[in-house]
């Protein structure tokens, strides 16, 4: 019979999760002879057989690839025929200028976990269960190709019985690289606060239980570095955490067994649900269900709650069901207020020892430090909030080529966007550049990503602020480097972002409601509450709020009472000593702070739409000073009232939308004594028909009806949901983030896109 034989190379995230085993049985499957290796570009095979065969094969790839693979393109090429003795596995070959993405971290799948508790299995109750379908890929990796040595597992070496299980195609571990056991993998001991061991494997998991059932506080090694964890439902030791760990009202995340368990506690529908147990095991913001023994301080103010499920054996073990055990833990991030997530044992006990009562440690070293993602549900489909763990790094594949940019992305919920050929990868959530320790982790990861995916940018973008730490490191790397820079406006970047991920082609024309709390306008002013419309090469900003001050700057930011009787100062209300801003600040604040309004002393104007959330919460009594950010707005959000269907009046006139009608009925509400859910819920109204106002307003001079919904007012899940509902009535499309955060986290991506379009189109 004719035979031929074929090249395939494959390209995508198609190593450290299975791919070469199911080629190999896939080979056998068709009884064809050939190879498979991993190159730093992909997979590699070479197979030979009649024409027919090989196409079933070749047809095969996609349909039944492995659950965590993700095949971005398959080519084909025929060789001249040659002849091979049975189909084998090579070692993977390397090529200093390829690469290939890499798989973020994976949750124990449903085999390792029936193992783990399993007392007939060899790995029972080990804390390091995983295989090729579940477990640590990019928190260990080093360099590619994904390889064992080039993790940090190489100082592990297997035991006869891995190595047997890890040579052996039709094994579940067969090349994966991350495999150990009890014989020869990384163990957990737990030690106290002083450094002194007290109990080993087995028995460190039990006196760990035995402390958290106690009240006791834990630091504990995960997957991408330490939590924090104590008794969810203990009051006193939740208060504890919050005043050993400076976080005196910022919710905290929680974990739970099962989702049952779960249920008990929020509101899951069956969207929510498979979020819960997909891989990437998020943590999922869900409605508080009532009556409820949880601790009231896990969560103050809130009107949901952060759950996630299990996502490594060990958290398993740890939150295991036994009477008077109990059922959900707090897990919040192991480090010092806005500091990076702590990855390693000697950080761990330096800084940490004045929070954690003790240590559950282990010896498997973190070499890329991942905090949990963050997402919630909208219009059943998942809506990210920090896009971390289980996510990254996972590129955007595009349908064009890129040139090699590193985007260094804001100051607040900061994330860096490298590109090259027809990918952006997008970072893992680096954290609020405002000190040190996140500037390092911002450099440190930067380099990791460099190396790793085999980029040297050739150009930056940045954002346009003089002083975010980010935009500083990308004009020095500028200079220093003699490369072309890109300062991008910031809310331009959210408009790009939001396009670029919703498959809309650079140049194409659309209108965007950006609304959030700072950026840097091209006039000098703070911007925040913008309507543009625009492309990835320029646009123009059609309307904004009214611009009002932003006494003292961050100090107005902290303390939303200021914020609240600057804005009636500029609509031209006086300060009714009734109001709850007036009675929260003393005599001289008050004076000072009109004396700064008056003379214009450090009174930035801002159009911010998150500042206008911070007043009206300060204005109706919700929140007059914060611990964290958007504490106020998220509070307020937390208040309204679902059935509440009334909305107060504005006006757009010119370029400016006017606040003062909706401001003179927030007043007589008030002063009628409407209550609070009552009034927040007339005024996420309010924000709503004012969207779609704007939306009707751009129409009737531009033909455009896609609007991109970017900003982190965007995480207002109530506004969210009623601004969609309005623009669904209308006819109107809306283009919300999927995959990027609505927040800052997704501005290096938009900055990358632009600098990448004007780059192609303007180059001299």
């Amino acid at each position: 019979m004719l035979k031929s034989s074929h090249h395939i190379h494959i390209n995508g995230i198609v190593q450290g999760v299975g791919f070469r085993p199911f080629i190999f049985n896939l080979a056998a499957d068709y009884d064809l002879p050939g190879w498979v290796c991993n190159s730093a570009s992909g997979v590699d095979i070479e197979i030979s057989g009649d024409p027919d065969t090989l196409d079933h094969f070749c047809a095969d790839i996609p349909i039944k690839a492995p659950p965590l693979a993700q095949i971005d393109s398959i080519n084909i090429e025929e060789i001249p025929l040659t002849h091979f003795e049975g189909f084998v596995i090579l070692s993977s070959q390397d090529k200093a200028t390829d690469f290939i993405p890499v798989s973020p971290d994976v949750a124990i799948c449903a085999d390792c976990q029936a193992e783990l508790f399993n007392p007939h299995d060899r790995r029972y109750r080990y804390p390091f269960i995983n295989c090729t379908n579940c477990g640590p890929r990019f928190s260990i990796i080093k360099e590619i190709p994904y390889d064992r040595p080039k993790t940090t597992m190489a100082g592990f070496e297997m035991c006869s019985d891995c190595r047997e299980e890890y040579i052996n195609p039709a094994d579940r571990r067969f090349h994966a690289q991350p495999i150990a056991c009890p014989v020869c993998g990384p163990q957990i001991w737990l030690e106290d606060n002083f450094g002194e061991k007290l109990k080993e494997k087995e028995g460190a998991i039990q006196a760990a239980r035995q402390m958290l059932a106690e009240g006791q506080i834990l630091a504990i090694k995960g997957l991408g570095g330490f939590h924090l964890a104590c008794d969810a439902l203990n009051p006193e030791a939740v208060a504890r955490l919050r005043d050993r760990k400076h976080r005196p009202a910022k919710p905290f995340a929680l974990m739970a067994f099962d989702l049952e368990t779960i249920q008990k506690y929020v509101e899951v529908t069956n969207a929510a649900a498979t979020l819960l147990q997909s891989p990437q095991a998020p943590i999922l913001l869900l409605p508080q269900r009532e009556g409820t023994h949880l601790a009231e301080n896990v969560a103050p103010g809130q009107a949901k709650l952060g759950f996630m499920l299990p996502y490594t054996p060990l958290h398993l073990l740890l939150l295991e069901p036994e009477p008077n055990y109990p059922d959900v833990l707090v897990m919040t991030s192991g480090n010092l207020s806005e500091a990076p997530v702590i990855r390693e044992n000697r950080e761990a006990r330096e800084k940490l020892s004045e929070i954690a009562d003790a240590f559950l440690m282990h010896d498997r070293p973190i070499h890329m430090r991942v905090d949990d993602s963050v997402l919630t549900v909208i219009n059943d489909a998942p809506y990210p909030s920090r896009r971390a763990r289980g996510y990254a790094p996972n590129p955007f594949r595009l349908d064009y080529d890129l040139p090699q940019i590193l985007a260094t992305g804001s100051q607040m919920k900061n994330t860096f966007c490298l590109t090259r050929d027809k990918y952006a990868f997008l970072s893992h959530y680096i954290g609020e550049m405002e000190n040190w320790e996140t500037y390092q982790d911002f450099q440190e990861a930067i380099r990791h990503y460099e190396d790793l995916f085999r980029i040297q940018p050739e150009l930056l973008a940045c954002d346009l602020h003089p002083d975010y730490l980010a935009s500083q490191y990308a004009r020095t790397k500028a200079a220093a480097e003699d490369l072309p820079l890109f300062e991008i406006q910031h809310h331009h970047a959210h408009l790009a972002a939001g396009m670029i991920e919703n498959g809309l082609s650079p140049e194409t024309q659309v209108a965007g409601l950006i609304f959030d709390g700072t950026g840097i306008g091209l006039d000098g002013t703070i911007w925040g509450g913008e309507v543009l419309v625009g492309n990835c090469d320029t646009f123009e900003r059609l309307f904004h709020l009214k611009t009002v001050p932003l006494p003292g700057g961050e100090a107005a930011i902290r303390k939303p009472a200021r914020m609240a009787l600057s804005t009636l100062w500029a609509y031209g209300f006086t300060w009714n000593e009734s109001l709850p801003p007036v009675q929260a600040l003393s005599d001289l604040e008050r004076h000072a702070l009109l004396t700064q309004l008056e003379k214009k002393l450090n009174t930035p104007q801002t159009s911010s739409m998150g500042r206008l959330f911070d007043a009206v919460a300060a204005l109706i009594g919700v929140r007059q000073t914060i611990s964290y950010e958007a504490q106020a707005a998220v509070e307020l959000e937390g208040l309204v009232d679902m059935t509440e269907s009334g909305y107060y009046p504005f006006v757009i006139k010119a370029s400016e939308i006017g606040l003062q009608p909706m401001l003179t009925a927030l007043l007589k509400d008030m002063r009628d004594g409407i209550s609070q859910p009552v009034i927040a819920a007339r005024f996420h109204n309010t924000i709503a028909r004012l969207s779609l106002a704007l939306a009707q307003q751009v129409q009737k001079d531009y033909p455009v009806n896609q609007f991109v919904l970017s900003g982190g007012v965007w995480q207002n899940q109530v506004l969210m949901e009623k601004t969609l509902d309005l623009f669904q009535q209308n006819q109107i499309t809306p283009l919300i983030h999927r995959q990027t955060p609505p927040n800052d986290g997704c501005v290096a991506f938009g900055q990358a896109m632009i600098a990448a379009y004007r780059y192609k189109n303007h180059k001299e």
